[in-house]
């Protein structure tokens, strides 16, 4: 019995999103990887795409030699690859082939690059900008602080509804829909309080919506809504490219700094392997010595 390569792929579409919980955003990324390598077998092999049993060893070593004469970064080929070898794993342990056609694939070894974070003093010139006298204002502030105050990825904070909070928590459901339960600082608490208030009545008028943070025509914020309002309110503050992520990483190593242990620090941001998470003491280590080398006689 022949399976065409394209329902083999949407088959491991389905079951990544069945059974690893991935996000919409993160399958569009796989189903782009892969229809990268359907293309490039459309033009050398395109008997392929009759039966995914055709495939074979050099299909994936060509494709690997392709991308290296494209100019794409090390990483986003370790990317594609590694959703390659995805796919070839999810067949062999379907017996959609009598073996993995992928396995001899190697990806590129790529230097692992330390994340950027925002210092404390600019966090609070970032946190003064939103001019909290308006509605949007108020939520603005009150969607940084809670972002700063929980490390949380901008999905997660997007999809946040008033269920959610509790009385110095939130609750989010993360990756792999694993749910998981985060602090909220005194600050951030003090103006999501002043947001439910006094800004989302406003904004939403007469309508109705569960979504905690919402715009002024009652519908949730959207990632790419808070992305803008953000790297705007950075510009004001002298933050050049602000983006959520780099308040998340922003969270991660102020509280390392302050000496947070790294297994609680994992916890709250999510990560499935603290490995992850370990990125960050190197930042954290980095700025301790730079402070040796400034304030030691003897540096």
């Amino acid at each position: 019995m022949t399976l065409p390569l394209l329902s083999a792929l949407e088959r491991y579409l389905d079951v990544l999103r069945v059974e690893r919980g991935l996000s919409s955003h993160t399958l569009s990324a796989y189903a782009r990887d892969l229809q990268s390598f359907t293309d490039f077998l459309d033009t050398h092999d395109a008997q392929v795409a009759s039966d995914v049993k055709l495939l074979q060893p050099r299909h994936g070593l060509a494709y690997a030699v392709s991308l290296s004469g494209r100019k794409l970064s090390l990483r986003s080929q370790a990317r594609m690859l590694s959703s390659l070898r995805g796919f070839g794993k999810f067949l062999r342990r379907e017996n959609l082939v009598p073996s993995d056609p992928m396995a001899e694939l190697i990806l590129p070894k790529i230097g692992r690059s330390l994340p950027h974070s925002v210092g404390s003093s600019q966090i609070e010139e970032l946190l003064a900008k939103p001019d909290v006298t308006t509605p949007r204002g108020a939520r603005d502030a009150a969607m940084i602080e809670v972002l700063y105050s929980t490390g949380l990825r901008v999905s997660e904070l997007c999809k946040l509804a008033l269920v959610d909070i509790g009385p110095g928590f939130v609750r989010t459901v993360g990756k792999g829909r694993k749910t998981r339960m985060v602090p909220l600082g005194q600050r951030a608490q003090q103006a999501l309080d002043h947001y439910l208030r006094a800004s989302r009545p406003v904004l939403l008028g007469v309508r109705q919506s569960p979504s905690l943070f919402v715009t002024h025509l009652g519908k949730a914020m959207t990632r790419q809504g808070f992305h803008k309002l953000l790297a705007a309110y950075g510009r004001a503050a002298g933050i050049s490219e602000l983006h959520p992520h780099l308040l998340r990483h922003s969270f991660a190593t102020h509280l390392l700094d302050h000496g947070a242990d790294l297994r609680a620090v994992q916890t709250m941001l999510g990560h499935a392997d603290v490995s992850t998470t370990e990125i960050y003491t190197h930042v954290a280590q980095s700025s301790l010595r730079r402070t040796y080398r400034k304030h030691h006689p003897r540096a």
